[in-house]
């Protein structure tokens, strides 16, 4: 209930000449409810045929009564106010294991008194709950192998964990209270985040992913920073990544290699004999064709290496979706394709990738139904701020899916492998995504692509 509430309900003491406490006034007003009764007794025994010592010793029992019962009101009222006040001080002050007793429903005292038990226990179990959270942060904040700091208004260090510490090389004691710039962390409060940046502090250098977030403590804002060394994890994966394509280009590589080197091999003894055959020339048109062909195949293999590896950023334009399918199916003419139609939609994209990508999953779709004799259906759809694209085949479906992406895999004989693994980093570089998956209920395969309208 608010001030102007109080004031309200309280006419008295609004008044700025009011000088009487609360218990002051209840005495009054219980002297002022047995003050007629108290009058009319009087006079009824004074103006009668009583004794005067019978008038005076009723006299002094009846003002002894009628002031005694307004004490006993003022007590009864003002008591049960003290302990109310007395449990609220213990609350304050954070002692929730008071009680109030004679506390119940039955009557309004008691069950104030009730709610304030009530709320007593509330209050203890959202403190313990409180102070259990506070030591689980602590602890987590502590243990915790990435670097928080957190800074005021005035980018003052206010809290660091042992990870910080160690990353700055110095004690918390030394840092809290001075700025970011004087720590050596101004540089990080600003720029975009998250981000990977390249940094050198006194404990340790690398690539580190930085954090920034604001929150609130005491109504005034502050900043939490964290630094998370991720120059491990990345060049984990940039090993596994550069494993896996040395693995498939040392593959195609020997595949080349192994037949020129044999067929140059079983050349050069040829030539070496003093009688040569009569066939001769066939043997060795045959042999420099082989030749010629492998050498033909590696060169497509760094070409299409080449076009992996430059890929460049997409140029957005007004992509008007149900043109553009329209458009990729009219390329392929092996097969007629089914188009099912979605919601008039336009998006921005690079028209010249994204037509080529969709190319990609048609041709592979048409290339699997070709195997099995089924069909391929194109489609999309509105998804909440992404349209969705798919391509479905009936063929075979997918033998192994973790290999997929893999540059240079490809399970199609004459096949390149950088077609789908092109196609995901064009959706990727629009802001989407590339998934395939094997069709639950039938045969076949479902390619999803998924970009931000």
């Amino acid at each position: 209930m608010g001030e102007d509430s109080l004031e309200a309900l309280d006419p008295i003491s609004s008044r700025p000449d009011a000088r009487l406490r609360f218990d002051q006034r209840i005495l009054l007003l219980a002297l002022a409810a047995g003050l007629p009764a108290t009058l009319v007794a009087l006079i009824l025994l004074w103006t009668g045929s009583y004794t005067p010592k019978v008038q005076w010793t009723l006299t002094v029992l009846i003002v002894g009564v009628w002031t005694g019962c307004s004490f006993s009101v003022r007590h009864r009222v003002v008591l049960p106010l003290q302990t109310l006040s007395n449990l609220l001080a213990a609350l304050r002050e954070s002692d929730f294991s008071i009680r109030a007793r004679g506390a119940s429903g039955d009557d309004p005292l008691g069950a104030v008194m009730l709610e304030v038990n009530v709320l007593a226990s509330t209050l203890h179990d959202q403190r313990l709950g409180a102070l259990e959270a506070g030591a689980l942060l602590r602890t987590v904040m502590v243990e915790i192998d990435v670097a928080v700091f957190t800074f005021d208004g005035t980018q003052a260090l206010r809290l660091v964990n042992r990870a910080g510490e160690r990353l700055l090389g110095q004690a918390a004691e030394r840092m809290l209270g001075r700025t970011a710039d004087e720590i050596g962390l101004g540089a990080c409060l600003h720029g975009l985040s998250p981000r990977i940046a390249d940094v050198t502090f006194p404990g340790g250098s690398g690539r580190f992913e930085v954090r920034r977030t604001t929150f609130r403590q005491g109504g005034l804002p502050h900043q939490l920073l964290v630094l998370a060394d991720v120059s491990r994890p990345l060049r984990d994966e940039e090993r596994q990544a550069w494993q896996r394509l040395i693995r498939v280009i040392g593959h195609e590589i020997n595949n080349s290699l192994a037949p020129i080197k044999s067929i140059a091999g079983s050349l050069e003894t040829m030539l070496g004999r003093d009688n040569l055959p009569d066939d001769w020339h066939d043997d060795m048109r045959r042999g420099l064709a082989v030749i010629a062909t492998r050498s033909d195949s590696l060169s497509r293999f760094t070409t299409a290496y080449a076009q992996l590896a430059k890929l460049p950023a997409p140029r957005l334009d007004d992509v008007h979706v149900p043109e553009l399918v329209q458009r990729v199916v009219g390329v392929e003419t092996r097969l007629r394709i089914r188009i099912d139609a979605g919601p008039d939609l336009t998006i921005r994209a690079d028209p010249d990738q994204l037509e080529q990508l969709l190319i990609n999953l048609v041709r592979n779709g048409v290339d699997a139904a070709l195997q099995t004799g089924g069909g391929v259906r194109v489609g999309w759809r509105h998804e909440a701020r992404t349209v969705g694209l798919w391509v479905d085949d009936e063929g075979t479906g997918l033998p192994n899916a973790s290999n997929l992406f893999v540059p240079f895999f490809t399970t199609k004989p004459g096949g390149s492998g950088i077609g789908l693994v092109l196609s995901r980093q064009i959706a990727e570089a629009h802001g989407g995504s590339l998934t395939l998956d094997n069709h639950a209920d039938h045969a076949g395969c479902r390619a999803s692509l998924r970009l931000p309208i």
